[in-house]
């Protein structure tokens, strides 16, 4: 196995508990939704994995575009992550990324597949789960 150039840690101790990365930058409360029976009241593991893989690929984004002499400032990546229901293997996930990109920006489909192929998140759930790319 290849030796990280960075590694996070976070211990989490249940849906309903907490989650707190190793320095403690990131202590939040876990509650299961309020459409799985829980009482929303914190956030959850959709949600965390929502956000990283939104900054993960705004940042992939970024990369393809700086090396294609594109400008992406002004871009905004939002993940919708699903629980999807119980399964015979168990539950499962699915990905929406919606991409706004500037509406002057050329070749923007492209740059996006390309960041597709390059962030760590579409690397690490390529062939796991279903995710599309919607371009707005």
């Amino acid at each position: 196995m290849e030796t990280p150039r960075y590694t996070a840690v976070a211990t989490a101790n249940g849906r309903d508990g907490r989650a707190v990365t190793s320095d403690g930058r990131l202590d939040v409360t876990l509650a299961p939704p309020r459409e799985m029976g829980g009482t929303g009241d914190g956030t959850n593991p959709e949600q965390l994995f929502a956000a990283g893989y939104a900054a993960c690929f705004a940042s992939a984004l970024g990369a393809v575009a700086r090396s294609a002499r594109q400008d992406v400032r002004d871009v905004s990546v939002t993940a919708e992550v699903g629980l999807n229901g119980d399964t015979e293997k168990g539950f499962s996930l699915s990905v929406v990324l919606r991409v706004e990109l500037p509406d002057d920006l050329t070749g923007g489909r492209e740059l996006v597949e390309r960041a597709h192929q390059v962030c760590p998140y579409s690397n690490a759930t390529r062939g796991n789960i279903p995710v599309e790319l919607v371009l707005e």
